[in-house]
């Protein structure tokens, strides 16, 4: 079964992020195509890359990267769930995505953004990032406006249509991550 991992992308107090992938989980759930699992960055405390040696050569000294690498590599496919902050991702997510590598390569990764301008933004970068790390990225993306989505910046409520977009998002990753694990497991 593919496996696809749903990462909360921003460690912030109060943050809005953990409605909204658990909104994605909820949904996700319902489906019998995969297996989802909700991944929240609070829960690996990463500090400050802190690995001497280059993510790329796979050796790592720190127990966080050894937990942090293990969680990442279960999987076929990741919905990344970013904020927007500066016109870019959370820093917490491109920290986590930066302490791997070979975990990420051949697989998929759809994403569901927010923020004024629905996060699109965020999802920009991390496109540019996951074309490095050999992540094909589906071109489907959920993209949550603060002033729409969100009830005074805080309270989230999705509109109606968000809903049929995610299935989309979700329809393509798990699509390709299923492709891809015949690429990973050629090598």
């Amino acid at each position: 079964m593919t496996k696809v991992g749903i990462i909360l992308g921003s460690t912030r107090p109060g943050r809005n992020g953990e409605a909204v992938a658990k909104w994605v989980y909820d949904i996700a759930s319902r489906r019998s195509d995969a297996e989802f699992e909700l991944i929240d960055l609070l829960d690996y405390k990463l500090p400050h890359l802190d690995e001497a040696i280059p993510p790329s050569m796979g050796q790592y000294a720190n127990e966080h990267t050894k937990q942090w690498s293990a969680k990442i590599a279960e999987f076929d496919a990741y919905i990344f769930v970013t904020p927007e902050y500066n016109h870019s991702t959370s820093g917490a997510l491109k920290n986590a995505i930066d302490f791997l590598y070979t975990e990420w390569n051949n697989k998929a990764a759809g994403f569901v953004s927010y923020g004024s301008a629905g996060g699109t933004r965020a999802v920009e970068h991390l496109r540019l990032i996951a074309g490095e790390l050999q992540i094909a990225d589906v071109r489907a993306q959920v993209a949550l406006s603060l002033f729409t989505d969100f009830e005074n910046f805080s309270v989230f409520k999705p509109g109606q249509q968000h809903e049929a977009t995610l299935n989309t998002v979700l329809d393509q990753t798990v699509t390709w991550g299923k492709a891809l694990a015949t690429v990973r497991n050629k090598a």
